[in-house]
């Protein structure tokens, strides 16, 4: 049987049926029950726990969120699903959106950066640098790596008893991506935002490297997008389920 195949008597599924069904242990079934991703199991007469079609939607919005945004965020999000009103349930899911779309500009914005540096010619890769040896580098004053400095767009270090400051390879890259978009036209704000993103990633001076995580993102995204769906599965059938004859008023 494959994920998602659901068995003969959905409504009466027995906890290896669920766990054949949705490609968990059933020990990985029990434990998520227990901790609340799922909803809580019934009981047949002689005890043994009896679970339905909707355990195993949960059972799939549960991997695809894992995919997406982690097992903790995942466990969290399902969790407070169960319980807030329909409308804060949907948005607790479109806020984990945009996280993701977050992520994806910072990564796009730090691939500008870096394509801006791309082809130009470096000294000394992986060395550190004087404030003279990086100015003359970059054929700016030492009086504006200093602002710069105090604009947080460069971090050098301080060494030596006179505390003259050094450029660390990380410091060079980020004094060479405020050279390139200042030169550019953008002004100190958007070059602050750009080497935030670089950093935030942080990732090697390479665009390969900021290319596997836009791909990485993009499968994430569609894996929240399968989940997505899955949810609103399970909070529609929750509305429906409080609307039935002899229910009770909706507890979210």
């Amino acid at each position: 049987m494959t994920d998602g195949d659901v068995p003969a008597g959905p409504e009466h599924l027995r906890t290896s049926d669920v766990a054949r069904a949705s490609g968990y242990s059933v020990q990985q079934v029990r434990d998520l029950e227990r901790l609340g991703v799922i909803p809580p199991s019934g009981r047949s007469a002689n005890g043994y726990r009896r679970f339905s079609a909707a355990h195993l939607v949960a059972l799939r919005a549960y991997r695809s969120l894992a995919t997406a945004v982690g097992p903790h965020v995942a466990r969290r999000t399902l969790r407070e699903a169960r319980t807030l009103p329909f409308d804060e349930a949907v948005a607790l899911v479109g806020s984990l959106h945009v996280r993701l779309a977050k992520e994806r500009d910072d990564a796009l914005v730090a691939r500008r950066a870096l394509q801006t540096i791309q082809h130009e010619p470096r000294d000394e890769p992986g060395a550190s640098m004087t404030i003279t040896e990086l100015s003359g580098a970059l054929g700016v004053r030492p009086s504006t790596l200093r602002f710069w400095e105090d604009e947080g767009l460069v971090r050098p270090e301080r060494v030596t008893s006179l505390k003259a400051r050094r450029y660390p390879p990380d410091a060079v890259r980020d004094a060479r991506v405020a050279a390139a978009l200042r030169a550019a036209g953008y002004r100190i704000p958007a070059v602050r935002h750009a080497i935030d993103a670089v950093r935030r990633l942080d990732v090697d001076d390479t665009l390969e490297a900021l290319s596997a995580r836009l791909t990485d993102i993009g499968q994430r995204t569609s894996a929240l997008l399968e989940a997505g769906t899955d949810v609103v599965r399970l909070l529609v059938g929750r509305q429906d389920d409080a609307a039935a004859p002899g229910a009770g008023p909706p507890s979210g």
